[in-house]
């Protein structure tokens, strides 16, 4: 499945170049199509899955042809395609259903995480022990087991042959500030430390504390990074604040944290470096906890 949320955003970003291209306002396609302005303003705003009637209105309207016109329908209906998580959306958080629409059909997935682990490399327990400590900032119908269930689907998907390539960069306060319990805390980075080794796809890396980042581009910040195989959809970012994900795809901004992410990678340990890295933090975790 192909994220609908992209397909979205493809859309609008294609409508909206056909749109200027023939030099009409939103106010006059609209007029012209005899539909109320606001429906192209849904359309170019892609807060919405789109109305299939509306885009076809709109592509004869602006003599969109083959094979540009049957390309857009099929990322119309794609666009409004549901996902395993929209039934959950309530009780994961719409943070995560938002995350794992983003995942779906990804062929990249880059992250730096700052002060956590990332959540396609959390253990039960820690997830648990989050879903707790966070849990007056997911609002009145957030289910933790839920959560945790829908968390799980992800990891699945993730690790399956067919999964993204996913590549992460953990900031070494993330292992060091523990962020649960010291028992949680020591089987989380025992966890990392292994499955660094295990999984095909993945590529784990440490940022040390004393790392010397090009131009002192110290990240303020989590964010993640995804592309998509079809070279057309948006490269989307999200960057993490403290009760939602900031959703960049305006390509400046875009370009700024692909950027920033070559700096930390440059500035991280080696994948082997950073297995061993972590594996020794967890020995010293474990021996605190006795």
């Amino acid at each position: 499945m192909i994220s609908p949320f992209v397909r979205r955003r493809r859309l609008a970003m294609e409508l909206h170049r056909l749109r200027e291209g023939k030099g009409l306002t939103a106010a006059k396609l609209a007029q012209d199509i005899g539909v109320p302005r606001q429906r192209i303003s849904l359309l170019q705003n892609a807060h919405v899955a789109p109305d299939l009637d509306d885009v076809r209105r709109v592509l004869a309207r602006l003599g969109v042809a083959e094979p540009e016109w049957t390309t857009l329908m099929n990322v119309a209906r794609q666009a409004q395609e549901r996902g395993w998580w929209d039934k959950w959306a309530d009780e994961m958080g719409p943070r995560q259903a938002l995350t794992a629409n983003l995942e779906a059909g990804a062929a990249t997935i880059r992250e730096y995480q700052l002060m956590l682990v990332p959540g396609l490399l959390q253990t039960p327990a820690y997830t648990d022990a989050r879903a707790t400590i966070d849990h007056p900032t997911r609002g009145p119908q957030f289910d933790r087991i839920r959560s945790l269930e829908a968390r799980e689907v992800r990891q699945e998907m993730m690790a399956r042959p067919d999964g993204p390539r996913y590549e992460v960069i953990i900031d070494e306060l993330a292992v060091r500030r523990p962020a649960v319990d010291p028992h949680t805390m020591a089987g989380q980075v025992e966890y990392l430390a292994g499955v660094g080794h295990s999984r095909e796809h993945l590529t784990v890396r440490v940022l040390p504390l004393a790392a010397r980042i090009t131009r002192h581009a110290v990240p303020s910040s989590a964010f993640s990074v995804y592309t998509y195989p079809d070279p057309a959809d948006p490269v989307v970012v999200t960057v993490d604040t403290a009760t939602a994900d900031l959703l960049l795809a305006y390509q400046p901004e875009v370009d700024y944290y692909l950027e920033l992410y070559e700096h930390l990678q440059s500035a991280s340990l080696s994948q082997a470096e950073s297995l061993s890295f972590l594996a020794c933090a967890a020995e010293e975790l474990h021996s605190l906890k006795g």
